[in-house]
């Protein structure tokens, strides 16, 4: 009798992975962005999901999609919120039967060059497999970048908050930097989800975490965009906060 062929991580099938990037006037950072994508991972392909862009992100995904099949665009009416774009996200990835759903920023602030590292977590050599890789701030190896101290206070304290009200394990319960596997997503009601902006990102982490989500975290580098605005501000901020806090109360009595 023969023994039994071990599989290295190489001889692994392929996992069909669905990179989802939320955008709202991105043009001067999409192209780029998509190209260095498929530089990191060629094999993905990539979701556009964009609000409407009064700059032309949109227009250029469409042209851009009519020669290369790897990119396809969702065209939504307006600014509907980070978190419904990420859900459609997922629910693209759930009803084109991809393996995993990760979603980045598209502003160069997640750098591609993590996305091997996040996708490779999701199946480790040793272990069980992960629902939900993290790309982490707040773990050995990584950080921000040109960060002030009262940002970094502010953004710890959230996470702190978040953990403590949440119950949640995961170092880094704010970032949008994740790798999600499809099979358990499709477990999720997205009905129950309501959160429309960055309290998303705890949100969806603590519906995951009901129904039985295996976190893990790699280490990113995060820098703030080079090119576009920002589009987080003080208000949607302490939205979130009021956000986690509802969710801390059911969490803690068991609704």
């Amino acid at each position: 009798m023969q023994p039994s062929p071990t599989t290295s991580v190489a001889d692994r099938p392929q996992r069909r992975t669905l990179i989802t990037v939320a955008t709202y006037n991105e043009l001067a950072n999409l192209p780029s962005l998509t190209q260095a994508i498929w530089e990191a991972v060629p094999a993905a392909d990539v979701l556009v999901i964009d609000d409407n862009s009064p700059d032309g992100t949109g227009t250029w995904c469409d042209g851009r999609r009519q020669s290369e099949p790897r990119l396809h665009c969702l065209h939504r009416t307006g600014k509907l919120g980070l978190g419904t774009a990420i859900v459609e996200g997922m629910k693209y990835g759930i009803a084109h039967e991809y393996d995993f759903v990760l979603n980045m920023d598209a502003d160069f602030s997640h750098h591609p060059r993590y996305l091997p590292a996040l996708i490779a977590g999701m199946d480790p050599a040793q272990g069980p497999p992960i629902d939900v890789m993290i790309g982490s701030r707040y773990v050995a190896g990584g950080g921000t970048v040109n960060w002030p101290f009262r940002r970094k206070l502010m953004s710890r304290t959230v996470n702190l908050y978040a953990r403590c009200m949440l119950g949640l394990k995961a170092n880094d319960c704010s970032g949008a930097f994740r790798c999600y596997r499809v099979s358990l997503l499709k477990k999720l009601d997205f009905s129950l989800v309501r959160s429309r902006g960055y309290s998303f990102q705890e949100e969806i982490l603590w519906l995951l975490k009901r129904l039985g989500a295996r976190f893990g975290e790699t280490p990113i580098e995060f820098a703030d965009r080079e090119h576009g605005v920002s589009k987080i501000d003080s208000a949607e901020a302490l939205a979130a906060l009021r956000v986690i806090f509802r969710l801390g109360v059911r969490n803690w009595i068991g609704v």
